[in-house]
């Protein structure tokens, strides 16, 4: 039988592979085709969607995390324990970079495909709106500082219990109904990473802006979540076991 660890590790595999390859995919295959209608908004839909869906499969094993920016963010804000930390990131990266390689795969099996930008993110001429890298910056803090207060808002103790996962794919949903326009929408350094690395060129050079400001945004949520709320949580059971413990 798997320990609680190995549980942990592949419910976080199988969220970030479906957030990646879903949201991505919309973008890269489906957004390719004007006559269905999809667009910005049903890529926005796409990626919210996806956290929603695997919030309620298997968010009850992780926390749901799927984002290195949320993992930094809910240990900031004491909502995961330091041994998960590391684990959780490296699973995530791994499983966007794997989600990427199989999208790729399928999406380059169409004789006439054209990866174009891979659904990657970008600021300046990378940017889908062609937006500075200091626009580009203060969105990726900005929203994925809104992206955590909701996250850890809506798991906290006085929250209606259950119900997480709704506000957390609607405010991804948002997020990306804001931000497709300026960076084609990161909040997540492994879904940064996975397509970039199969985008290639300026992609990765600016894959720097998409760890550190959703990093940065993140820590900051973290921490003001402790101001504002009670932190016996309900995200990572096994801290408010442990300190009950101490």
């Amino acid at each position: 039988m798997p320990n609680d660890m190995q549980r942990r590790l592949v419910a976080e595999f199988l969220g970030t592979f479906w957030l990646v390859f879903g949201g991505c995919g919309a973008a890269v295959v489906a957004a390719a085709y004007p006559q269905l209608g999809i667009g910005f908004t049903g890529v926005a839909f796409a990626f919210g969607l996806t956290v929603l869906s695997m919030a309620y499969a298997v968010g009850h094993i992780s926390g749901g995390h799927f984002n290195p920016a949320v993992t930094i963010g809910l240990w900031a804000a004491g909502r995961s324990a330091n041994k998960h930390v590391v684990p959780y990131i490296v699973t995530q990266v791994v499983a966007a970079i794997l989600a990427a390689a199989v999208l790729y795969l399928i999406a380059s099996g169409k004789p006439d495909w054209v990866p174009n930008g891979f659904a990657s993110n970008g600021y300046g001429d990378l940017s889908p709106g062609h937006y500075s890298l200091s626009a580009c910056f203060l969105a990726e803090f900005l929203l994925t500082f809104f992206f955590l207060i909701i996250i850890t808002g809506s798991t906290s103790k006085g929250a209606a219990t259950g119900f997480a996962g709704i506000p957390i794919g609607f405010a991804l949903t948002l997020i990306h109904l804001i931000s497709i326009p300026i960076t084609n929408t990161s909040v997540n350094p492994a879904r940064s990473i996975g397509p970039a690395l199969f985008a290639g060129g300026g992609a990765v050079g600016q894959l720097w802006l998409f760890i550190v400001a959703p990093v940065l945004g993140a820590l900051v949520a973290g921490y003001a979540a402790r101001l504002l709320y009670n932190d016996s949580a309900i995200v990572d059971t096994t801290v408010v076991e442990e300190r009950r413990t101490r």
